[in-house]
């Protein structure tokens, strides 16, 4: 049987990757060694943290290696097993993405949760940026009934989950988000929505400021850039910042100053913690007894943006970085 994947031959060290640089293969799978499953993915996630993996250099994952398929999380049905553990036509969710055929040890696959949702929610909402975005609010900055919240890429897969869950808690939530279309998606859920685009810190400062005058309590931080410089001038004391992701840096050619306002953190008595999902996992079950009801009942919304076929992965990733994803990017096979 052959399979078609996607690979890189060298490591693009700055600036936004160029469509070349991607490359289209097929190949003939080997045979099923035991303890292994062959799974036809029907659909596939990109990410902004699968740039990092493209620089050659190991930060707290590997990088992906030139010339081997690239990985991500794709979930699919078995359509051979040697693995008593798993049955043809069982689905399942991995980290053998950007292919359409994975080929895998047993150990590698997790069954899809009894969860009545489509199977593409557990790339998303119920997935990795669902559960990014219930740890850094939980977890991270330990988030309080009543707590004004400031979530920056709202209307992205993190942080429109982000919003809704800070939004049970009651407090003034406030999204900033990039498109008009996001900004209405957050208003119609009773989010603040601020736009930043083509502001500076300060402008943007004041329009946060006008949004939630008493300030914040917990800050989310997917973006970096003036969206982090605007947030440290409208915290509360005792504000506590959840670091995600700075997805304005990602593809940065030349190295940026930081904030030049980071006196805030001592003024405002503030806490900053950056933090890795996969080192939280252990809490995934109690993450889906939470919210897993809740999408399932529909309390829970969720946007997706989906990409038709495996030859447009590349394009989908891509348009990550150009804020063209409402909600959750996927690809469908």
């Amino acid at each position: 049987m052959k399979y078609r994947y996607f690979s890189i031959g060298e490591y693009p060290q700055s600036g936004t990757p160029e469509r070349g640089l991607f490359t289209l293969n097929e190949a003939d799978l080997p045979e099923l060694d035991d303890g292994q499953v062959r799974v036809r993915n029907t659909w596939l996630s990109v990410d902004p943290y699968m740039r990092g993996r493209m620089s050659g250099v190991a930060t707290y994952i590997d990088p992906f290696a030139l010339d081997a398929p690239l990985e991500g999380a794709a979930v699919g049905e078995v359509i051979a097993t040697r693995d008593e553990r798993f049955q043809e036509g069982d689905r399942v969710v991995h980290m053998g993405g950007w292919r359409d055929i994975a080929q895998l040890p047993g150990d590698a696959l997790q069954p899809l949760p009894n969860i009545d949702v489509p199977p593409q929610a557990f790339l998303g909402v119920l997935g990795m940026p669902g559960m990014t975005a219930w740890t850094g609010l939980n977890v991270i900055a330990s988030m309080n009934d009543g707590d004004n919240v400031l979530v920056s890429a709202a209307g992205g897969a993190v942080g429109s989950l982000a919003v809704q869950l800070a939004k049970a808690k009651g407090g003034t939530v406030v999204g900033i988000a990039g498109t008009q279309a996001k900004r209405d998606w957050l208003e119609a859920r009773g989010v603040v929505a601020v736009d930043y685009r083509d502001k500076d810190a300060a402008t943007l400062t004041a329009d946060l400021q006008a949004a939630c005058p008493e300030g914040f309590d917990v800050y989310y931080e997917n973006v970096g850039g003036v969206c982090l410089e605007a947030a440290l001038n409208t915290l509360r004391v005792g504000a506590r910042i959840a670091v995600c992701g700075m997805i304005a840096h990602y593809n940065d050619e030349t190295p940026v100053p930081g904030p030049s306002n980071l006196a805030m953190m001592v003024i405002r008595r503030a806490r900053m913690q950056g933090f890795i999902v996969f080192e939280h996992w252990e809490r995934y079950p109690h993450f889906l007894e939470e919210v897993g009801p809740l999408v399932s009942a529909g309390r829970i919304d969720y946007e997706e943006t989906i990409v038709e076929g495996l030859e447009n992965t590349p394009d989908a990733f891509l348009d990550l970085f150009q804020g063209a994803n409402q909600g959750k990017m996927l690809v469908r096979l």
